[in-house]
């Protein structure tokens, strides 16, 4: 693996080659989708930049620029719930293409604000696209990718995330924060991707899964199959078909909450919930505060995020070439380790002071970052996306994906309030002795996804 690695230095079209040369369209599709996951990330990170700006200009209380950063994942916690009814009701395709119309909105909407209370409201409409696109971008990957390469391709939603978090770091340092509007640019930036994310998703086609289970529409679907693998694409239809089965007296809600469905919901539940107390968004919205606090100069902290954003992206591309050959578990293990580890140093070193120019802190939080990268950051929305049945999987994604999103709320509101009050050690600590809980789950409860066919998926999770 090293020497194969060694002879392209070049990391990025090393891994599209090796992973994608089979299935270009497929790629192409997985790409378009992610996109939302780009904006996703864009969205999320750009905030991180002029929060304290804001906060100034306006006036606002500590625990008020808490809620109007957590303002956009209020909005994902419910684009997360309901995300999955269009989803399920008129497609994944046209749900995509709307939610790329609210982000487009909610970035111009966002940079125009006159005032506190329309920034939020426009910062909740960008949640509303994060949370659905969170839940319906997964979905659709993993519906329309083959079983072998389906780990890589729907992480390349995660790929997408980290790559748009980058990118918010980095246009929030270079335009800065010494113009007392520039924060107008750091968020209407996210208007260019949006309109890239309409356009392109026009050029996707429906989930095979969905039309043929909502649709009945079997030459569609196979003509799509055939597209992602004409040696396979019959027997991926005849598999889709014989799913129904499943099916019972009771439909939709009622039959994902009939116990049926347990161990998959407990899955998500736990998956998601760990992905939020690791304190990997309280990082990523509160990094150049993080780093002011741990001694940095203003533009210090900002470059500091930077790093952030580049070990996020670097670790998250490894995570893409592994996760189909070692496993989902084992880039957990090493994840969870790596968490433990790095927030556990984290607390000392708060704990005691810095008395090296702020360097200790950042330093572990990019080992903090790395760990997150290439273990919840590169499985969750590809495990949650795998272990519900097709039937289901629409309000499946839509339990992972809020969960994952009211924690997070949470974790984002009161980060800057209980900072200020406790410090920042005990909060650290406490997300250290989270991750301790998350090794158990996954030693003793997470099951392997690897190279297992959706449909196989659901006759093992599924009792």
């Amino acid at each position: 693996m090293r020497l194969r690695f060694l002879k392209h230095r070049n990391l990025i079209p090393y891994i599209l080659h090796h992973l994608f040369m089979n299935y270009r369209k497929v790629f192409f599709w997985a790409i378009t989708v992610s996109l939302g996951g780009f904006l996703f990330g864009l969205d999320t990170a750009v905030i991180s930049g002029c929060e304290k700006t804001i906060q100034q200009l306006w006036g606002l209380s500590d625990t008020m620029i808490g809620q109007l950063v957590a303002m956009a994942l209020y909005g994902t916690v419910v684009g997360a719930i309901f995300g999955g009814i269009p989803a399920e009701n008129i497609g994944r395709k046209k749900t995509l293409f709307w939610i790329a119309v609210i982000y487009l909105v909610s970035a111009i909407g966002s940079a125009l604000a006159p005032g506190a209370e329309w920034l939020m409201f426009f910062r909740f409409l960008g949640g509303l696209a994060v949370g659905a696109s969170s839940v319906v971008a997964p979905m659709y990957i993993t519906e329309i990718a083959p079983k072998e390469k389906r780990g890589q391709l729907t992480a390349m939603f995660q790929f997408n995330i980290v790559f748009g978090i980058l990118v918010a770091y980095l246009s929030n340092w270079i335009i800065g924060a010494t113009d007392p509007e520039a924060w107008r640019w750091m968020l209407g930036i996210v208007a260019l991707p949006s309109l890239a994310f309409v356009i392109l998703i026009l050029s996707v086609p429906e989930s095979p899964r969905w039309l043929v289970l909502k649709k009945n529409a079997t030459v569609e679907a196979l003509a799509t199959l055939t597209i992602i693998n004409a040696d396979t694409a019959a027997q991926s239809l005849a598999e889709i078909e014989a799913s129904r089965h499943v099916k019972t007296e009771t439909s939709g809600l009622g039959e994902f909450f009939s116990g049926k469905y347990s161990f998959p919901i407990w899955l998500a539940f736990l998956f998601a919930f760990f992905n939020q107390v690791s304190g990997i968004n309280a990082v990523i919205y509160y990094a150049p505060r993080i780093f002011e606090d741990a001694g940095l100069a203003k533009s210090s902290a900002l470059l500091s995020s930077v790093g952030i954003g580049l070990v996020n992206l670097v670790f998250t591309m490894l995570g893409l070439l592994w996760i189909d050959r070692f496993g989902r578990r084992f880039l957990m293990f090493i994840g969870s380790i790596g968490y433990i580890v790095s927030l556990s140093l984290v607390a000392l070193a708060f704990s005691k002071g810095t008395s090296d120019g702020g360097m200790t802190i950042p330093i572990l939080l990019f080992v903090f970052i790395a760990s997150h990268a290439i273990g919840q950051g590169a499985v969750i929305w590809v495990f949650i996306s795998e272990i519900f049945p097709n039937q289901v999987r629409s309000y499946g994604n839509s339990l992972g994906s809020s969960t994952h999103w009211v924690f997070a709320a949470l974790i984002a509101a009161t980060f800057p309030l209980l900072a200020g009050r406790f410090g920042q050690a005990p909060i650290f600590a406490l997300f250290a002795l989270m991750m301790v809980f998350q090794l158990l789950f996954v030693w003793k409860m997470m099951p392997e996804t690897k190279g297992v066919s959706l449909e196989d998926l659901e006759k093992k999770l599924v009792k």
